[in-house]
């Protein structure tokens, strides 16, 4: 059985299919005291749109890059915190990779 973040996931993906994706800004910032991530993106597009973000971070610990992918609804011109994660003990240093993505809602 997948876990409900992976169904939600599926679905918002599902929804995606047949329309283009516009690489949209985003941030992907670690807290001051490191033991979190805050995921934020803008949606450039002039409509409603669902959009896709993925980060990769490095932590303290050699070879400990948790990754985070946030999906949701976000009105167009708007900047929203999509989700946060948690380092997991070990101290989050910078970010490694990410990208972001809208599509437009039909």
């Amino acid at each position: 059985m997948l876990p409900r973040m992976t169904l939600t996931c599926l679905v918002l993906l599902a929804g995606l299919t047949g329309t283009a994706a516009e690489p949209v800004p985003f941030e992907c910032v670690v807290s001051p005291d490191q033991d979190s991530a805050i995921i934020m993106v803008t949606n450039s597009l002039k409509s409603g749109a669902t959009c896709i973000v993925t980060c990769i971070f490095s932590t303290i610990k050699n070879g400990n890059n948790p990754q985070i992918t946030c999906a949701k609804p976000v009105p167009a011109g708007k900047q929203v915190e999509m989700c946060r994660l948690p380092s997991g003990g070990d101290k989050m240093v910078k970010l490694s990779e990410g990208h972001a993505e809208c599509t437009r809602i039909n």
